[in-house]
Parts: structure tokens; C-alpha cells; sequence
């Protein structure tokens, strides 16, 4: 069979072969195009759902027998009224403004005697007021160092602190400091108490009891 004989039977059933897809609906495949790179847009994120409570800041970690005072403080929350929200510092004279309330007073009360009150005196203005307190700063909770100590002056009373934690801070004694008739001065049921600190006993670890727990107010006195 002749070259040119072969060709035309290789031409005549591709012919055939073509008519036949045809005639089914079939046509030859395609590769699909590349899709087309989309630019990253914003993250969405699905909605938190609402809780209904309140978010309350935390606060300081006050220690059990913390009363407010002076200079401290505070941040009134109403739920669901920011209005008469508000952080407030404690005067001098022991007292808070508040929005609507005017002055409350506030040194001396524990913050849950604060909270208890301000509730009650918030409920003319407000329907069903619900109020908590939190103590941003403590500042009234002092004790005082002076005389033959480094650095005299106030220290704040933050947590559990002797008198020998208390003349570290105050940078330690001078040389010629009388060590041996440190008082501790204090005020009890309204009278004034001195408690006797040898330094140089508790150095050797003598009479520790006398390395007492200060109490806010507490004054050292260095000879």
C-alpha cells in the first residue's frame, strides 16, 4: 500500500471520528482557565454575643482590714448608667464627689460599707441602682520613719511590714544613732502607745517578738 493510500484512510476516520462527537453533544476538553487570585481583604470575625453582664476593672487586692482614706482611689461603677460613673480621689476631709450625689463620705468606711451606701442614696435618682466599688490606689495606708534613718519620711503600708522591713526602707540607721531605744509610736482606742525596738537584739536574733507588725499610722522614731 502507497504512502498517499495511507494518508487518505487516516484522514477519512479522522473525519468519521470527528462527526461522531458531533452528532452526541460532545466536545473536546478544555482546561479551565487558572482562577484569578483574589486581594486579602479584612479578616471578619462572627459578632461576640452580647453577655449582659457588666465589666467591672479589676481592682487592687486590699488587704482584710483595709478601710479608705485619705487620697486614695476609687472607681464608682453604676451598671448600665456611666453617667454617674466616676473615679474619685478621697479629700482631706475624708469625703467623695459623686455625679447627682454630691459629697459622700468616705474615709473610715470599708469599700463595701462605700458600696452599700452610695446604693441607697443612689436609689432617688436612679430605679434599682447597681453599684460596685473598686480601690484603683491605695495612698492613705502610711507609716512614718524619722530621725538618725537615712531617708526619713512617709512609706506606704502596701502589705504585712515590721519595723525593721520599715527602717530598710527608710535606708537604715545612721552611725550614731541610738539603735537601742528605737520607739514605735501609736495610737490605740485614742490613746498614744510607744513600743520599745532594740536593733541590735534583733540583729542577734534577741527578743524577736518586739519586731512588731506595723499598723498605718505607726511612727518610728530613731534617737
Amino acid at each position: 500500500m502507497s504512502t498517499l493510500v495511507k494518508q487518505l484512510i487516516g484522514a477519512t476516520a479522522l473525519a468519521i471520528l470527528c462527526g461522531s462527537n458531533a452528532a452526541w453533544g460532545q466536545t473536546p476538553a478544555q482546561t479551565p482557565p487558572p482562577p484569578t487570585a483574589q486581594p486579602a481583604g479584612p479578616r471578619t470575625l462572627p459578632p461576640t454575643p452580647a453577655t449582659g453582664a457588666p465589666v467591672i476593672p479589676r481592682g487592687l487586692d486590699v488587704p482584710p482590714d483595709y478601710v479608705i482614706g485619705p487620697d486614695d482611689v476609687l472607681d464608682i461603677i453604676y451598671w448600665r448608667d456611666k453617667e454617674m460613673s466616676a473615679e474619685v480621689a478621697v479629700r482631706p476631709d475624708g469625703r467623695i464627689t459623686l455625679p447627682l450625689l454630691n459629697d459622700v463620705q468616705a474615709s473610715g468606711l470599708t469599700p463595701e460599707q462605700l458600696r452599700a451606701n452610695v446604693t441607697t442614696a443612689a436609689a432617688k435618682f436612679v430605679e434599682d441602682p447597681n453599684v460596685t466599688v473598686v480601690v484603683k490606689t491605695i495612698n492613705s495606708r502610711k507609716v512614718f520613719v524619722m530621725g538618725q534613718v537615712a531617708k526619713p519620711g512617709p512609706y506606704p503600708l502596701s502589705g504585712p511590714t515590721t519595723v525593721m522591713q520599715a527602717l530598710s526602707m527608710a535606708g537604715g540607721l545612721h552611725e550614731f544613732a541610738d539603735s537601742k531605744n528605737i520607739l514605735v509610736m501609736r495610737t490605740e482606742n485614742g490613746r498614744p502607745i510607744a513600743h520599745r525596738f532594740n536593733y541590735k537584739d534583733v540583729l542577734k536574733r534577741k527578743n524577736l517578738k518586739q519586731n512588731i507588725e506595723l499598723k498605718p499610722g505607726d511612727t518610728i522614731v530613731v534617737p
